[in-house]
């Protein structure tokens, strides 16, 4: 049994910082799939901000303001996943995590323990940055690192980032396999690109430990459905050694 970390970012999540009902719905469905066709899945989520916003107009430009913004919204976010996934029987789980908790090799084994223990009873564990208190997916990234750091310690086998970029391509033509990346890369769409970088450094991280990214469309999910579900890489780009 392969075990996946899908991870959604906000821009998939949301519209005019507005969380979409129809997007979660899909990506519901989506998951409750790859379960049905035998994956363990471990979902990666933002959205806090917006949801928080929805209930109370603060300017998001200030952070602190955004970590309002994401203690008000988290509770919230948690429920409506909970009320989608509770149309398949889906149990789900809060788990808050920051980059630093992986900083202490007792406290990521601490942590894997609970995540083998709610995905050896068929619970879904749906993670996010604890922004109250880690403010680095507020300001950069999205949670790009934390996915990564998730898909290594947690002994996964592919993070799959579904996000606004279809894949990485060069000179307008979409890379569909990738086995290594150098940092000129990075640097070079961090200029152009912006976040695309954060995504190739987890790429990165992980070809480095021998685990696997997939970088596909977010917002139709034609692409990663044809990849995981039917072994048919049509679009998106896979970063693996085993290519």
């Amino acid at each position: 049994m392969k075990r996946l970390v899908i991870k959604v970012g906000s821009h998939i999540l949301t519209k005019d910082n507005i969380l979409s009902q129809e997007r979660v719905e899909d990506i519901t469905k989506f998951i409750y799939q790859l379960r049905e066709s035998g994956y363990e899945v471990i979902l990666i989520t933002s959205g806090a901000v917006a949801v928080g916003y929805s209930k109370i107009e603060l300017d998001m430009s200030n952070l602190e303001n955004r970590q309002a913004l994401s203690a008000i919204g988290q509770p919230y976010l948690m429920n409506i996943y909970q009320q989608e996934f509770s149309k398949y029987n889906i149990i789900t789980s809060q788990f808050l995590l920051t980059e630093t908790n992986f900083d202490l090799r007792s406290n990521t084994r601490y942590a894997k323990r609970v995540i083998d223990t709610l995905l050896s009873k068929g619970v879904l564990p749906i993670i996010n940055e604890n922004d109250t208190t880690a403010t680095k997916e507020l300001v950069f990234g999205d949670n790009d690192s934390l996915s990564a750091n998730v898909t290594h310690y947690f002994d996964c086998d592919m993070l799959v980032i579904l996000s606004n970029y279809s894949g990485y391509y060069k000179n307008n033509l979409l890379i569909k396999d990738i086995s290594n990346i150098e940092y000129s890369e990075i640097e070079n769409s961090l200029v152009s690109f912006g976040g695309l970088s954060t995504k190739l450094e987890s790429a990165k991280f992980l070809l480095e430990r021998g685990r696997a990214m997939f970088l596909s469309n977010g917002y139709d999910l034609s692409d990663v459905r044809e990849f995981l579900l039917d072994d048919n890489h049509q679009g998106g780009t896979l970063f693996s050694k085993n290519i």
